[in-house]
């Protein structure tokens, strides 16, 4: 379903296209709020920020991103964006990968309790 609307604690996504092996959002993250730090075993990532200012962990370094930067995510590598603004960040994320399913995340840290006990 395109332009499938998922509410998140920390604000939500919009699917924007999907295909084959690959799909399209908009990420709209609250201020103050963090996605779960995680990894995907099946696909990378692009995301490119379209406005408000992110704090990116990619691996063991942070940085901030402004509206116009973009980050590659490789398979397998951990990840966090962060809403380090007083304003919606909105972030356009491409997913590419042979499974591009949500249940292809795994979380490492997340301040909403949602790691499941293995």
């Amino acid at each position: 379903m395109l332009n499938e609307i998922v509410h998140k604690p920390w604000g939500r996504y919009i699917i924007l296209y999907r295909g084959l092996n690959y799909k399209m959002k908009l990420i709209e993250i609250n201020p103050g709020a963090k996605l779960s730090l995680q990894l995907h075993a099946y696909r990378s990532e692009h995301w490119i920020i379209t406005g408000g200012i992110a704090l990116c962990t990619l691996g063991n370094k942070s940085m901030i991103f402004r509206k116009g930067e973009s980050l590659d995510i490789p398979v397998g590598v951990k990840h966090r964006l962060e809403n380090i603004g007083n304003s919606l960040l909105c972030v356009i994320e491409e997913q590419r990968g042979k499974y591009i399913e949500e249940d292809d995340i795994t979380r490492l840290d997340d301040i909403y309790g949602r790691i499941k006990d293995k």
